[in-house]
């Protein structure tokens, strides 16, 4: 019967992990459900400053910000990876990374340099093992993003653009499409491009194109324009965590709950597999009396 015990101990262990798996599955669930609201109320500001900086980009102001200009040539690169202080959450973060890194390989191929801003644990870890050169971080942001603590990692690199030393910014993160489906997506965050900035939903693309905007500003336009442009990418930035964090819920609850269908099935297997055994160590214990029986 030792065979017996042991298959007996392994079901007892498959189905302590299972109710591990159901309780994170839960958990995943019920945060999933908050990070989409956060997400979704997250929109209605992005949309509206995105209008705001779309007119002032078509704007004839005699000062024009310099996320709004292309730059002649790209020498440098820095990129903003977005990913989850956590794991278990299926293939989210190794997507995303792959991502980054297939596009890095292409960029050193062209002897660009990189530099990256880790938000996330995990992109963090990658980044740190692959050697790249990392100028900021953040990590444990928790269940909802903060902006006071994105604010700091996102001004090293906003700061590294405006004095020239990356050409472009990119930003790579998980984008929420349902709950069975996220994408991991590169965005260019800066310069400005026209996909980014977009005018007033209802507009067509013959009045946006003619649409002449004009600002009074005061004091003056620039401390104006450069707040505005400021917080527009700052808040491009606050929703790419806000689709991560509810990619990784997603994703989380998907992953656990196919580890706890597969747990299940690890049970069956291993139950129907100890009936045989018992079964079988029946069978020889009966054949043995009938053996000793006839004997006598």
């Amino acid at each position: 019967m030792a065979g017996s015990r042991e298959i007996r101990t392994k079901i007892g262990s498959v189905k302590n992990t299972q109710k591990i798996t159901r309780a994170m599955e839960m958990v995943a669930a019920s945060k999933m459900r908050k990070a989409q609201d956060r997400m979704k109320k997250a929109r209605p500001y992005g949309e509206k400053i995105r209008n705001v900086a779309a007119h002032m980009s078509r704007a004839s102001a005699e000062y024009r910000h310099p996320f709004l200009i292309d730059r002649d040539s790209v020498k440098r690169v820095g990129i903003i990876v977005v990913t989850s202080d956590k794991g278990l959450c299926g293939g989210l973060n190794t997507n995303v990374l792959r991502r980054s890194l297939k596009e890095m390989k292409s960029w050193e191929a062209e002897d660009e340099q990189i530099e990256v801003c880790c938000i996330g644990n995990k992109g963090l870890g990658f980044m740190s093992r692959l050697g790249a050169n990392v100028i900021s971080q953040v990590v444990g942001l928790g269940d909802a993003p903060d902006m006071e603590k994105l604010i700091g990692a996102v001004k090293v690199v906003l700061d590294g653009y405006t004095e020239d030393r990356f050409d472009r910014v990119f930003i790579f993160y998980n984008r929420f499409v349902n709950t069975m489906k996220q994408e991991p997506i590169m965005e260019q965050l800066l310069p400005l491009t026209d996909e980014r900035i977009q005018g007033s939903e209802g507009e067509s693309d013959s009045e946006r194109k003619n649409a002449a905007w004009d600002y009074i500003y005061e004091p003056e336009a620039k401390p104006v324009i450069d707040d505005i442009m400021v917080r527009y990418v700052e808040a491009l930035i606050y929703q790419a965590v806000a689709e991560n964090m509810s990619s990784e819920q997603s994703a989380r609850m998907v992953a656990m709950k196919a580890a706890s269908d597969n747990a299940g099935s690890v049970i069956d297997e291993l139950t129907l597999i100890y009936n045989k055994t018992r079964q079988a160590a029946i069978t020889k214990e009966l054949s043995e009396i009938v053996a000793g029986a006839s004997a006598v």
